[in-house]
C-alpha cells in the first residue's frame, strides 16, 4: 500500500495516516504527494496557480495498491484530475480514495472508500479543513451560504 496526498491538505493527512498505521500495525507505509494542477478541467476558470509537489516513494507505484488522500470530497473533479495524474506516474494495481470530509454533491461517478465524516451540505455552503501543518490548528469549518428560496413547484 502507498498513500499519495493531494496538495495542499491531503499531503499532511497522508503523513498522519502513515504515522497512525505505523503506531497501530508496526508497518511503515510509503507516502508521497501527487500534484493535480495541470490535470484540472477548470484551469482557465481558476486562474494561474503554482504547481504543487509530486513525490512518489522510491519503490514507485507500479503494481501497488495506492490510496489517494484528500481533505474534502465535493464534485469529484479533483479526484478525476488525480486519477489522470496518477497514471502518468505509473500503473498501480488498485486505486482507492480516503477523504476526511465527504460533503456530497458529486458531479462525477466517484466515491470515497474511506471517509472520516460525512457532512451533508447545500451547494451554497463551504467546508474548510484546517490542519496544524498548514494552518497552525486543526478544525473543520462550515460556512453558511445564502438562504434557499422556497420551491415554486416542480420537483419535490
Amino acid at each position: 500500500m502507498t498513500l499519495l496526498g493531494i496538495p495542499t491538505r491531503g499531503v499532511p493527512l497522508s503523513v498522519r495516516l502513515a504515522e497512525r498505521i505505523r503506531s497501530f500495525e508496526g508497518v511503515d507505509v510509503p507516502h508521497g504527494a501527487l500534484d493535480v494542477t495541470l490535470y484540472r478541467d477548470d484551469l482557465r476558470l481558476r486562474g494561474a496557480r503554482p504547481l504543487g509537489p509530486t513525490s512518489v516513494p522510491s519503490g514507485g507505484i507500479d503494481g501497488r495498491r495506492v490510496i489517494l488522500v484528500d481533505d474534502v470530497l465535493y464534485s469529484g473533479r479533483t479526484v478525476r484530475a488525480a486519477l489522470n495524474a496518477l497514471y502518468d506516474v505509473g500503473r498501480p494495481l488498485q486505486v482507492q480514495l480516503a477523504v476526511l470530509v465527504d460533503r456530497g454533491h458529486r458531479e462525477l461517478p466517484i466515491r470515497a472508500d474511506y471517509v472520516g465524516k460525512n457532512i451533508p451540505t447545500s451547494h451554497s455552503e463551504k467546508v474548510s479543513v484546517l490542519l496544524r501543518e498548514v494552518d497552525d490548528r486543526d478544525a473543520v469549518l462550515l460556512a453558511g451560504g445564502e438562504p434557499q428560496k422556497p420551491s415554486t413547484g416542480g420537483d419535490k
